[in-house]
C-alpha cells in the first residue's frame, strides 16, 4: 500500500516506514504531521476520488532538519570589474512516514 502526498507543492510517493525529504515544516522533532493524499494504493485497488480521499489520512513524524545541495551563482559584467558571487542552500525537512489509513474518528 502506497499513496502519493501533496507536500509543499510537490507530490510524493510515501509508504509506511518511507523517510522523504520534504519543504521545510514548522513543529519539533518527534512530533506528528498529516501530509493530504492525492492518490491512495491498495493492492489492486486505486482510490483517487476526492469524497473516498477525504477519510485518509497520511501521518508522518518529523525526525529533524536537512539541507539542499549548494547553488553558486555568478555575476559578471565584461569591462567594468564588476563581479558578485552568491550562494544558496535550501531548506528541508526530514519525515518518516508512519502511517496511511482510514481517519477513525469520523
Amino acid at each position: 500500500m502506497y499513496a502519493i502526498v501533496r507536500c509543499g507543492g510537490r507530490q510524493e510517493r510515501a509508504s509506511v516506514d518511507d523517510v522523504l525529504t520534504i519543504d521545510k515544516l514548522a513543529g519539533e522533532i518527534g512530533s506528528t504531521v498529516t501530509l493530504p493524499a492525492v492518490l491512495v494504493v491498495d493492492g489492486g485497488k486505486v482510490i483517487s476520488d476526492r469524497a473516498e480521499l477525504g477519510g485518509y489520512e497520511v501521518t508522518a513524524e518529523i525526525l529533524g532538519p536537512a539541507a539542499g545541495p549548494k547553488i553558486n551563482m555568478i555575476h559578471y559584467k565584461n569591462k567594468t570589474g564588476y563581479r558578485r558571487r552568491q550562494g544558496h542552500r535550501q531548506k528541508y525537512t526530514q519525515v518518516k512516514i508512519t502511517g496511511i489509513g482510514t481517519d477513525k474518528r469520523a
